[in-house]
């Protein structure tokens, strides 16, 4: 199995999860936040539902440079647009992946903003570092949904909500 196609499987089961813990995300809470630093549930969730698609964009460019082009989070009102964003977000992924030759991630990818360089490494460890950012974040999200008093589903086996005691 190539690193592709192993990678292809691995999102396709992180998207399970994924999947749940946005499922759970209330539309009327989307501006909460559990303190004046951190983002608002709508902008962690949004954050965490786009990230499938940025595998497409570090296969198929050299960089990513925010001067150049400002990120802008898509618009997200409700639970089921935000569902619609990771399907599409994740279905990108998915066929980028499917598409990918091993041989393209040893090739340099670079993070920057103008001059200011932020990282350049492999493809390869870009994506690890991208995975990285979903399980990150969608921990986080938990955190959120646990303080807002909604029940967390199992990641990797039964959540303590999933449990009878």
């Amino acid at each position: 199995m190539t690193f592709t196609q192993s990678f292809l499987k691995e999102m396709e089961r992180e998207s399970i999860t994924t999947r749940k813990m946005l499922e759970r995300v209330p539309a009327d809470q989307f501006d909460w936040k559990p303190h004046e630093k951190s983002m608002n549930l709508r902008q962690l969730s949004t954050h965490v539902a786009e990230i499938p698609s940025w595998f497409g964009m570090i296969l198929n460019t050299t960089e990513l440079d925010f001067a150049a082009a400002p990120y802008s989070p898509k618009p997200i009102n409700t639970t089921e647009e935000l569902l619609e964003h990771f399907e599409h977000a994740l279905n990108e992924g998915k066929t980028a992946m499917a598409n990918a030759r091993d041989e393209q991630l040893n090739d340099t990818w670079t993070m920057r903003s103008g001059e200011q360089i932020y990282s350049t490494e492999s493809k390869l460890d870009v994506f690890r570092s991208c995975y990285c950012q979903i399980v990150h974040h969608r921990a986080q999200l938990g955190v959120y949904l646990r303080l807002l008093d909604i029940p967390i589903p199992g990641s990797y086996g039964p959540s303590a909500d999933d449990q009878s005691f």
